[in-house]
């Protein structure tokens, strides 16, 4: 456990930090194991396709030829074990790469049905149930949208799905718990609603948002039937070093049109320049699967602490995961703004600055966050963010060194103690 010479927590917070990190060990060992699996897989993929320094140099223009572009793709293609992938430093968002996604494979009178509920805020104008008409969402483009609530208990309503997609274009699945209480879907899921989707109707595509999940099972989402899945470069799949980006993977027919519309008809992957970005695009993907397990580690430890300190928090220790999120559930805005600017406290940059309520683009309540990254916004560092509006809860991501992570989760506590909303 820490040594608690460098920060001023309670000798009480320790012994229960202590008690958190023991009862959890189990979990602990278990995110070292799906480490080093998926670090053999990554770094087979890098030997397989025979990278060189010369995949690091950024091309300029049109970007024709750039070598390291189009290693980078096949090495993503083959960690997911999918035909094809684009990865691109110019998808400015997770959102944006969804985005392309969309627009590359619906057609106007196609039907998207989103078979895990209401989609992550950012997705709503997108798809055009929030915001303004006429702004250029897919619903403007005539492109039908459907949905299917999950269950009371967070479960896919398999029954409800299995009718609402037959007919569909495609199959929406967001497999992290958004801002909802409800479970991550883990692979093991989205295969078994892949199989079902396959028989009931075998030509709708499958689709995966699978932000906050890169790494941190053993196999992803392309690899049990799902046709596309996207994803942000500073959040798993960049670890914590590429500085922007994001990925679009599976099918190559798929892949390929999505690539005319982050370019253009005709030209798709084969131009992009890579300026200065490929380097750490290369680096960040080789250190992903053990800064995911970092993460993981991280967001075991604290929902285990904050169980203790009798709150409610989601997944439990001995739960599988399907993402690196915990939430917090805890109850009034007071204690969130507090959890949030502990963790603020906590960060390695802008640990000075007190993090406050803003309206953010694309959502539409108010959003605490707390994020003193390397990278602005990157939620493979540890961060805290939230609505502010009931349960209060917050979803605390990331964490690029457990160390570091651990530290952050305990000046979140201390943060409250000291302002006397909990007691030990």
């Amino acid at each position: 456990m820490l040594n608690n010479n460098f920060f001023d927590f309670s000798d009480k917070l320790m012994q229960l930090a202590r008690e958190a990190e023991s009862a959890c060990s189990l979990t602990l060992a278990g995110c070292e194991t799906v480490a080093e699996y998926n670090g053999s897989k990554v770094l087979s993929a890098f030997i397989k396709n025979k990278v060189s320094e010369q995949c690091f140099y950024g091309s300029t223009g049109y970007g024709y030829g750039d070598i390291g572009r189009d290693t980078l793709d096949r090495i993503y293609a083959d960690v997911f074990g999918c035909e094809d992938a684009l990865v691109r430093h110019n998808f400015v968002s997770g959102t944006h790469a969804l985005s392309v996604a969309l627009s590359g494979v619906l057609r106007p009178g196609d039907k998207m049905v989103s078979i895990t509920g209401k989609p992550y805020d950012t997705l709503e104008e997108i798809i055009g149930i929030r915001g303004n008409k006429g702004d250029g969402s897919l619903i403007d483009f005539g492109i039908e949208y459907d949905q299917v609530d999950l269950l009371e208990n967070g479960e896919p309503d398999m029954d409800s799905i299995l009718k609402a997609v037959q007919g569909a274009k495609l199959a929406y699945i967001q497999r992290s718990r958004g801002y909802s209480l409800r479970p991550a879907l883990t692979v093991s899921q989205i295969e078994q609603i892949v199989c079902g989707i396959k028989v009931a109707s075998p030509d709708t595509i499958i689709m995966v948002d699978n932000c906050y999940g890169e790494f941190v099972e053993k196999r992803e989402p392309v690899q049990v039937g799902v046709d596309l899945m996207a994803g942000s470069l500073i959040k798993n799949a960049g670890g914590g070093i590429a500085r922007t980006g994001g990925y679009i993977a599976g099918r190559k027919d798929l892949v390929e049109l999505c690539s005319y519309r982050l370019t253009c008809v005709g030209m798709g992957k084969e131009v992009g320049c890579t300026l200065s970005q490929n380097r750490e695009m290369f680096l960040g993907l080789f250190m992903a699967p053990d800064v995911v397990s970092n993460a993981v580690k991280t967001a075991t430890f604290a929902a285990e602490l904050f169980s203790k300190l009798g709150f409610e928090c989601y997944p439990k220790k001995n739960e599988q995961r399907g993402d690196i999120i915990t939430v917090l559930k805890l109850g009034s805005e007071e204690l969130l703004t507090a959890f949030c600017q502990g963790i603020q406290k906590g960060s390695p940059v802008d640990s000075f600055v007190t993090p406050e309520a803003w309206d953010m683009p694309g959502y539409d309540s108010k959003v605490i966050m707390a994020a003193g990254a390397f990278t602005l916004g990157a939620s493979i560092e540890l961060s805290a963010d939230a609505p502010i509006r009931d349960p209060y809860a917050a979803w605390l991501q990331g964490g690029i060194t457990y160390t570091s992570g651990k530290i952050g989760v305990l000046l979140a506590a201390q943060e409250m103690i000291n302002r006397g909303l909990i007691t030990l």
